[in-house]
This record gives C-alpha cells, structure tokens and sequence, in this order.
C-alpha cells in the first residue's frame, strides 16, 4: 500500500493559533484545496515513564489536564476551525468530500490510565460527532480514530529502558499495532468517501477497520481490538488466572479464544480489568 505522493514537512507549534492559520494559509495559496485533515498531536504527558501517569487525579492537578488538552483537544479544535472553511470551499469546487480524522483512543469509551487523559480523548469522540452534525450539509467528513496499543518509537523505547509495564498497567506491547496501519487505515478511508459519509461522526477502530477491508498491519498480522476478547482475555483474563493457580493454562483454552467484539455498553461499563501485579 505505498503511496505516489509526496510528504512536504512544515514544522508546526499546534499550541500557538496564529501557526495553525499560517500553515492553512499556505496550503490555499499553494493547493488551493484542503481534502484531509488528521489531528494526532499530543502533548506527552509529565511521568509518562512511571506509574505516576495512572495516579489519583488530585495528585496530579493542573499539569496534567493541561497537557492532555491543550495540544491534543484544542489544539484539534483549532486546526479544524482554521481548516473547515478551505475544506467546504474543495466539497464545493472538487465534487469531493473532504475529511477531518481526530485520531483518538480507547480511553474516550472507558477508563484508561488517568482522569484528564480519559476526559481528553472523550471530547476527542465528541469534537467528531458534533463537527459531522454542522458539516453533513457541506459534504465534509469527520471521524474519531481509534488505534489499539501501538508500538511507536516512544513506548519502544520505554519497553527497553524497562518502564513500559508500570506506565501501561502491564500492556503486551508485543500484541501491538504498527503505526503504519493507521495510516494504512486512513488511506482506505479516503479512497472510500461512501463509507466516510455513512460513518461520518462515528468512533472507527482501526484493528476492527482492517478487519472488515481486509488491510493487515506490516507484519501481514490483523491485530485484535482492545474491545475484542482475543486481546482481553491474553492481556488481562489469563496471566491473573494463571498468578492466582500457580500454573499454565492448556493451550486448548489460549489457543481457542472465541472472536467477539464487546458490545460498547459492555466495554464502557465498570471498572476496567487489571493486570495482575509482581
């Protein structure tokens, strides 16, 4: 799935708005046409490296809150508001339909390491569903983007300094998505305006998007969603069965894990699995 395009790196603060508008401005002047926005920048968190990132929100006040919603909330904000007007005027003169992907995560549906990472990624979900309610008419686009645990460069590399188990809560990283393939997934998206339309405003979960195309991740795998028991049950259910017995479960349960998607009722409600601690 390599592309013929041709990537243009503009280095860019998503915190200062008067760099969000220069950068559309440019894109006007030198494309005249804007046909997809994806907002996936993200403030790294302060102790992202220790299990003080899954701390009591009263620990971790303001400093946190901030950095899960500057950048990666109203940084979104913003760079849709400087873009939609661009954006209606290419559905008006190209016959397309632009899109705008926020690129979100599990923790907009259920409680994932703290309190202001979780409120982020759900107005995350929900700058999506309102954005498609006021742009169905302008024939623009909007979706929430969900990856799984993705094997990015960072949680690489705090998996070989030893600190990816305490700031995870205990994630097999090695279960664990290419970044390509969200990409991947956002390719087929654009190349499918009938299903950006029909979906515009909704959550898409990029294991289960492959799934239903038929795209793999790099390694030919299609990995499961976090929601899909096949990641559940070998990430949370199985290592406390095995701490609590003493024992190896027999590869007839491990190797025969039924493919089922939780329902979002289900995956949203209570409190959410634990791994089992040393």
């Amino acid at each position: 799935m390599a592309g013929n395009g041709r990537a243009i790196p503009v280095p860019l603060n998503v915190s200062n708005d008067d760099e969000i508008a220069a950068l559309v401005e440019k894109v006007k002047e030198e494309c005249a046409r804007l046909d997809a926005v994806v907002c996936s920048a993200f403030t790294t968190p302060p102790d992202l490296n220790d299990s003080s990132f899954r701390d009591d929100f009263w620990k971790q006040g303001a400093v946190m809150w901030d950095a899960c919603h500057e950048v990666g909330l109203r940084g979104s904000y913003m760079t849709c508001c400087e873009s939609v007007p661009l954006m209606i005027d290419t559905a008006k003169s190209k016959s397309t339909r632009p899109l705008i992907a926020i690129i979100s995560s599990f923790g907009g549906k259920s409680y994932t390491f703290n309190v202001a990472y979780g409120v982020g990624k759900a107005g995350a979900d929900r700058l999506a569903s309102d954005m498609a309610v006021q742009l169905s008419k302008h024939n623009v686009d909007t979706i929430s983007l969900y990856p799984g645990v993705v094997r990015t460069e960072g949680n690489v590399q705090m998996e070989k300094r030893g600190e990816w188990k305490a700031a995870s809560g205990g994630l097999d990283l090695s279960m664990g998505e290419s970044p390509q393939l969200s990409g991947r997934a956002l390719a087929l998206l654009l190349a499918k305006s009938e299903l950006t339309e029909k979906r515009s405003g909704d959550v898409i979960v990029v294991a289960e998007l492959a799934k239903e195309l038929g795209f793999t991740d790099i390694d030919g795998r299609i990995p499961p969603s976090i929601r899909n028991l096949k990641f559940i049950l070998p990430a949370f259910v199985f290592p406390q069965i095995e701490k609590q017995s003493g024992s190896s479960l027999p590869s007839w349960v491990t190797d025969n894990v039924p493919d089922y998607l939780l329902p979002w009722s289900v995956f949203s409600g209570g409190p959410p699995p634990q791994p089992p601690s040393d």
